[in-house]
């Protein structure tokens, strides 16, 4: 079974490569070319190492038994002022080889847990309207609340914004059902 922990330093490496490597094979055809094929390992590990070394509790991983990083996710205030939900996560990936196991699930739990415990009541995230892994964030409770485009390359992409007015809630419910946080079920 795979573990969920606070990410490292020495992660950052790891957390580039599943980033490079899901954004290529979730968003070929949804986004223009040249943006998957400008994105470098190198620098998404410079970006990532320098985020781990700002707010390292802010990113948690997925890590296989005695083997490498398969997932992360990062979270934190949100970003935009005009939106009435306090907390964002930023971020959730896991490397394509690994998807379907619940991980994703895990992860996003995690965070959940991580806005918690630092005062985020409620939390959103956007994501791209095409990709069909919005669903799972359906399925976990997040309630569209407002779409917009946003600048990808040079080109307007259709987001969507899920939320969850009520984290303490949705992770009671999380608690009440049995799942936890074990990344046994199959959503993602």
């Amino acid at each position: 079974m795979s573990a969920v922990r606070p990410a490292r330093l020495e992660d950052a490496k790891a957390i580039a490569r599943i980033e490079v490597d899901t954004w290529r094979s979730t968003y070929a055809g949804l986004l223009p070319d040249r943006v998957l094929l400008n994105m470098s390992e190198r620098r998404q590990t410079a970006s990532w190492a320098s985020f781990l070394r700002h707010r390292p509790d802010d990113v948690w991983v997925a890590q296989q038994p005695g083997g490498g990083v398969i997932g992360f996710g990062n979270c934190g205030t949100q970003r935009d002022s005009t939106i009435r939900f306090a907390g964002e996560i930023y971020t959730l990936y896991v490397a394509p080889d690994h998807q379907g196991q619940g991980l994703g699930r895990s992860l996003f739990l995690a965070l959940f847990q991580r806005l918690v415990d630092t005062g985020h009541g409620s939390a959103l995230l956007w994501v791209v309207r095409a990709n069909p892994a919005r669903f799972f964030y359906e399925r976990l409770g997040g309630q569209q609340i407002m779409h917009r485009p946003i600048p990808v390359g040079g080109q307007p992409i259709e987001a969507i914004a899920y939320g969850w007015k009520d984290l303490s809630a949705a992770l009671a419910r999380t608690a009440k059902s049995g799942d936890g946080m074990t990344g046994n079920s199959p959503l993602h």
